[in-house]
């Protein structure tokens, strides 16, 4: 499954609810902690249970809900699961400083026969440092890292570079590669900076992430473009794969491709470049 682009929309408003699948992002997020004012906090859960609930709402990516976080998050599902028929796909979670956060929200679900992954949003200094711990809950199927409350929880400044949450963002990506759990990258927050986008979504590409949040319609394709695997790549693998064979059947375990020495590092990221682009129809 490809989480190359995950979408947040406000909870509070049920026509871009409704609008958001058709964004073209992989995952959308109906958010009811940041986005929406707390005066609106129940009409939000309203909409939301409303929109999930109604069979002609039929999304063709994942739908998850962004509950707020610690009890809240309980009330948020206790309303929301007020509808039997109520249809989502995951749980994002924000403000996970620990591995007992998950499993305190998959205890819920599980007890309601609503198991369906949690996607942990790694956003303070505890969550980074307990990134590891986190990942290892097995309701843990997404570490998401949340640059901006991260900077706000230990007092640094923001900047374009991000030097100063190069650590974070590395810490995390780490964890999730170590438990098979999807990694996230933060947000580009300026919309309309579609260089920047670019430029800090290669970044997290190089890091290791297999996917960013987005904020904007707008942001989706300078996503998906650094995260679809390119012609050039898809050949490449191909030829390394091709080339394996015959390395196989010679009884080699390193060979050759367009000058470069291969083994199996390199052999694996051949084959997870053509996975990648089969679940991205790159090919």
């Amino acid at each position: 499954m490809s989480r190359r682009s995950v979408l947040f929309t406000p909870g509070d408003r049920p026509d871009m609810l409704r609008k958001a699948p058709r964004s073209g992002a992989d995952v959308v997020v109906f958010d009811l902690e940041d986005a929406v004012a707390p005066a609106r906090t129940d009409d939000a859960r309203a909409a939301v249970r409303e929109v999930l609930s109604d069979p002609a709402f039929d999304p063709d990516c994942e739908v998850c809900v962004r509950v707020n976080p610690g009890e809240r998050a309980i009330a948020d599902l206790e309303a929301l699961l007020e509808s039997s028929s109520l249809r989502f796909d995951g749980v994002v979670l924000p403000k996970v400083s620990a591995g007992v956060d998950v499993e305190r929200l998959s205890t819920f679900l599980t007890d309601r026969d609503r198991t369906v992954p949690v996607f942990a949003l790694i956003e303070t200094a505890r969550g980074v440092l307990a990134a590891d711990e986190i990942a290892a809950v097995p309701a843990t199927d997404a570490l998401v890292f949340g640059a901006e409350d991260l900077a706000a929880d230990v007092g640094a400044s923001r900047t374009p570079e991000g030097t100063e949450v190069v650590y974070a963002r590395q810490r995390v990506v780490l964890a999730a590669a170590a438990h098979g759990c999807t990694a996230i990258d933060t947000l580009h927050t300026d919309f309309e900076d579609e260089a920047g986008l670019r430029e800090d979504t290669a970044v997290a590409r190089q890091f290791g992430y297999d996917g960013k949040l987005a904020i904007h319609p707008a942001q989706i394709e300078p996503i998906h473009d650094a995260f679809t695997p390119s012609e050039a790549d898809v050949a490449w693998a191909e030829r390394v794969l091709e080339a394996r064979r015959a390395a196989d059947a010679d009884g080699r375990g390193v060979f050759e491709v367009d000058g470069e020495m291969i083994d199996q590092p390199l052999i694996e990221r051949a084959e997870r470049v053509l996975e990648l682009a089969s679940e991205t129809d790159a090919v």
